[in-house]
């Protein structure tokens, strides 16, 4: 005698369909559902070649006919998304290959944010210009298309057919009768879900590489565009567009494609990453958001460096921007400033190793006698590491203690940066480009970004990487295992602290000033030890992709969302939390780490013996 154990189900949960699905939140059959959603993206990308408003004092001018502007442009992508995950889950030949993972999540998600950036547009409308009396036809048609296709993308199923129990002590006919119980089951779910997306063939590797480039590519267009909007209603419409459609390849499985393609060609990446970021300065226009540019790159280094500590390690380091400072201070009093109390001037490649170096032995000074703690008393001690440095250089104007640092004054004027006659504060003409002062600082870090970057991956790679690794996991079971956990971590703690060491003396000629401000625990301009932390998490711990998206991310929303004055720290806080609500795992995570966040939450349905 068996029994069917089977986790309990709460009355809210969705009800399964008599073909092995969930039904969709909407009372329509699937292939409705799917026609209608596909069907109003198609009429969502109509009405934005249709005039909105009648008047162009709402910014981006969406009075013209047969042109989109402005947030046009936006709803205008979300509704080609659509389009495209609509007919790839028909089946469509050479669309199949954007969905690997099957099922129309992608769809839902791209039909929301379409939904969400033109409703949030005809709302800016009437808001702003005193009344619905201001649209014109074509916010009325987006409205209501992208209304009919979010009710489409909520009437499909939203989880894949499962198969049923299999009892192996079951006797040969009943085997056989379960054997076509469930392949009827099987068929029946396919029936009512459409065409199914077969496994895509493996691409050659010159394709794989048109893949990698057309990645790059997109992403560089999606940042310079985030950089470059002129007004805030753009950026808002930006952030929910990317972010959905982020959410919606990532559901698809298309970013685990690509990165499973990046990952059988690293160096390819690694070139077209570093070609398709040194390009950005000569998409601009002005120095304006080269300026955005480079400090995204300074704050990313300095990410990428405490990644080693607290991603490959496991170690807590909530001082980490100290170490910033110390490389900024070297690199300014060696620098012939005229606030420097030392009458030096050294070249920058001397400077730049001089303050890797002091960085590094400040590492190694604390992290001897402290890292023989663990968890929270680690983090303890490395924020009062950092809390101790500010208030030192702080003190240091020759009142309170020796005057070196110039106390709160800083150390000012700092001259620009001089390498082999090249004057990084001149604007330069570079195959009929010019670039401006910012733009020279911006390809600088992205050298110096360059090497970091290979140091984590050839240290990640190593046999102290994997040493790292063990202690993150488990310390105990390292040791015992015969692997130094102190020596290990205190590599860790100075190759991390070398790195910013040496982000911080390119910082020290960007920003002409060094002072004890810039380098506390919290504050409202980034670099700071929680941004960079929240930047390591938030993008993803363990990897090099993930803190240099998530740094460029954190830097660049708070300047767009100046906007919000008093309000601005309230929203980003909020984002963060729904973004790891529903993202624990970062954006661009390890394997590892998607596993342990996303494991099934319920107990697989089994039979099982009474009395067993």
């Amino acid at each position: 005698m068996t029994t069917q154990t089977t986790p309990p189900q709460s009355p809210q949960s969705p009800q399964k369909t008599d073909t092995g699905r969930y039904a969709g939140l909407i009372g329509l059959p699937p292939h409705v559902g799917r026609a209608l959603a596909t069907g109003a993206s198609v009429l969502t990308i109509v009405s934005t070649f249709l005039a909105w408003t009648w008047t162009a004092e709402f910014p981006g001018d969406l009075t013209v006919y047969g042109y989109p502007g402005g947030l046009q442009v936006l709803v205008l992508i979300g509704g080609l998304l659509t389009t495209v995950f609509g007919l790839a889950s028909y089946g469509v030949r050479g669309l199949r290959w954007l969905i690997p993972a099957g099922g129309d999540s992608a769809l839902k998600l791209t039909a929301l944010g379409t939904f969400a950036t033109a409703w949030y547009t005809v709302i800016a409308i009437s808001v702003q210009l005193g009344g619905a009396v201001n649209l014109e036809p074509g916010a009325y048609v987006v409205a209501v298309s992208t209304l009919a296709a979010v009710i489409g993308a909520l009437a499909l199923p939203y989880e894949r057919p499962t198969p049923e129990p299999f009892d192996t002590d079951d006797s040969g006919w009943e085997k056989f009768r379960h054997a076509n119980r469930q392949n009827l089951s099987v068929l029946r779910a396919a029936f009512a879900a459409g065409p199914t997306t077969p496994p895509a063939r493996k691409l050659p590797a010159y394709a794989e590489i048109l893949v990698i480039v057309a990645a790059l590519a997109i992403g560089l267009t999606v940042f310079t565009y985030g950089i470059g909007t002129e007004y805030d209603e753009l950026f808002v419409g930006f952030l929910i567009t990317a972010g959905f459609g982020f959410a919606a390849v990532a559901k698809a499985g298309l970013v685990g494609r690509v990165s499973a393609i990046t990952a059988q060609h690293r160096t390819v990446t690694m070139i077209g990453a570093f070609v398709a970021a040194a390009a950005f300065p000569f998409t601009q226009s002005d120095d304006q958001y080269a300026t955005i540019g480079v400090y995204i790159l300074i704050f990313a280094t300095v990410a990428l460096g405490l990644n080693i500590v607290v991603g490959l390690a496991g170690l807590l380091d909530l001082g980490y921007v100290a170490f910033l400072g110390v490389g900024a201070y070297t690199a300014a009093m060696v620098s012939g400033s005229p606030s420097s109390p030392f009458d030096v001037q050294l070249p920058f490649w001397l400077s730049a190793l001089l303050g890797a170096a002091v960085a590094m032995v400040f590492g190694v000074i604390i992290g001897a006698p402290t890292l023989r703690l663990r968890g929270d008393y680690l983090a303890i001690v490395t924020l009062g590491f950092g809390e101790i440095f500010r208030i030192t250089v702080l003190n240091m104007d020759g009142t309170s203690g020796p005057d070196i640092t110039n106390g709160s004054n800083g150390i000012s004027s700092i001259p620009n940066l001089d390498i082999l006659g090249f004057d990084f504060g001149a604007e330069h003409t570079i195959a009929g480009f010019t670039i401006a002062r910012f733009a020279n600082y911006f390809l600088l870090m992205l050298l110096i970004t360059l090497i970091v970057v290979v140091v984590f991956r050839r240290s990640a790679d190593s046999r102290i990487g994997r040493a790292w690794v063990a202690i993150r996991e488990d310390e105990t079971a390292a040791e015992a295992m015969g692997i130094n956990g102190f020596r290990v971590k205190l590599i860790a703690f100075a190759l991390g602290a070398a790195l910013a060491g040496l982000a911080g003396t390119v910082q020290a000629h960007v920003t002409y000033t060094v002072t004890p401000e810039q380098y506390q625990f919290a504050h409202v301009v980034p670099p700071n030890s929680a941004f960079l932390l929240a930047a390591v998490v938030l993008g993803g711990m363990g990897t090099i992709s993930g803190p240099l998206v998530g740094a460029a991310l954190l830097y660049l929303i708070p300047a767009k969302l100046q906007f919000l004055g008093d309000y601005q720290l309230f929203a980003f806080g909020l984002a963060l939390v729904l973004l790891m609500r529903f993202r624990p795992e970062g954006l661009i995570p390890n394997r590892r780490r998607q596993l342990e966040f996303h494991e099934e939450a319920e107990p697989p349905t089994v039979l099982s013996k009474a009395g067993a």
